[in-house]
């Protein structure tokens, strides 16, 4: 029992240490304060499962001090996390199935080859359906030492039927974010008619990483139910990563409360336009921290229960919303 007092107390000064309390208006260093966020989920989920994977995605900004490629590196941060995450690289920033512009491109890679420098896996997702385009973003990721995957529906709904076999298909145990080569991105279920279809699905896949959400529906995945899918059709062993939103509010999650359409907590804020029933969050503060990781009822807490190998961060890029 003292044991795990004194282990708590510890847990918690380190949360302080990397805590962003609210200061006065126009003064609050927005990149920093997802930075101490994103910290405080890696501290918390180590303590407790010390080869749990951490994977923001987006807001490479966050890796060095100045937000340039070229500046310090932001030690701390990158020390929590072991791989990043970006979208559209290649394919799929301004429209779905067309190239990223070459000026967008270039500012995004430098920050990826940064990661893949400092030993951070970097996980791509393009989007384009094209079979031309989506051979050249695993080509293009390939070269660049990244793992990818081209989605073809950018509601990440489906597994794609091209290519068959996966890109960089293999039957080698998975047991480490550096030694994947592949992954599949299918967090939204509304494709599949009842959940043993959508389970057999996965398992009957050959991609290295499984990144899907923690519920079907509302319903929370198990154990059992997770480490069912821990082995690739061919026999291999691989990671199955669960989503997490943490610079929004999602009003079709468990955490939800009916009052909050008319009475929101002061965290709470607008709805995004571009995403209907996600709400702008101000991520520094407590309460809406308490609600994403750190202690039982968390839904960080949940996903380790669930026996995930590790999570992966949305909306990271969320305090451009405030600088902005």
């Amino acid at each position: 029992m003292k044991k795990n007092f004194l282990f708590s107390v510890v847990i918690m000064f380190l949360y302080a240490c990397n805590s962003n309390s609210e200061p006065a208006a126009n003064n609050i260093d927005y990149r920093q304060g997802m930075r101490n966020f994103v910290q405080s989920i890696s501290i918390y989920a180590k303590s407790l499962q010390p080869d749990f994977v951490i994977i923001p995605q987006n807001g490479h900004q966050l890796l060095t001090l100045n937000g340039e490629a070229s500046g310090n590196l932001a030690t701390n941060y990158l020390a929590a996390i072991d791989g990043v995450g970006r979208e559209d690289l290649f394919y799929g920033y301004e429209n779905d199935d067309s190239p990223t512009s070459t000026n967008e491109t270039a500012e995004m890679l430098p920050f990826m080859t940064l990661a893949e420098n400092n030993a951070k896996k970097v996980m791509v997702t393009d989007y384009c359906s094209t079979h031309s385009y989506m051979d050249d973003s695993y080509q293009r990721s390939f070269e660049n030492n990244f793992i990818s995957f081209a989605a073809d529906r950018r509601e990440l709904d489906n597994v794609p039927e091209y290519p068959t076999p996966p890109f960089q298909a293999n039957s080698s145990d998975i047991d480490s974010l550096s030694q994947a080569k592949n992954f599949l991105y299918l967090i939204n279920p509304q494709s599949f008619p009842d959940k043993n279809e959508y389970l057999s699905t996965l398992q009957n896949t050959d991609y290295d990483i499984l990144l899907i959400d923690l519920f079907f529906f509302d319903e929370t995945l198990s154990p059992t139910e997770v480490n069912s899918l821990k082995t690739k059709s061919n026999g291999g062993k691989r990671l199955v990563i669960a989503y997490m939103s943490i610079g929004e509010a999602e009003n079709y999650r468990y955490y939800w409360q009916p009052e909050w359409n008319q009475n929101p907590p002061s965290w709470l804020l607008s709805e995004n336009p571009n995403w209907e029933g996600n709400y702008k969050v101000r991520y520094w503060d407590a309460d809406w921290q308490q609600i994403i990781f750190g202690n039982d009822s968390s839904y960080l807490k949940k996903i380790l229960d669930a026996d995930f190998d590790g999570v992966y961060l949305d909306l990271i890029d969320a305090f451009e919303y405030f600088e902005e």
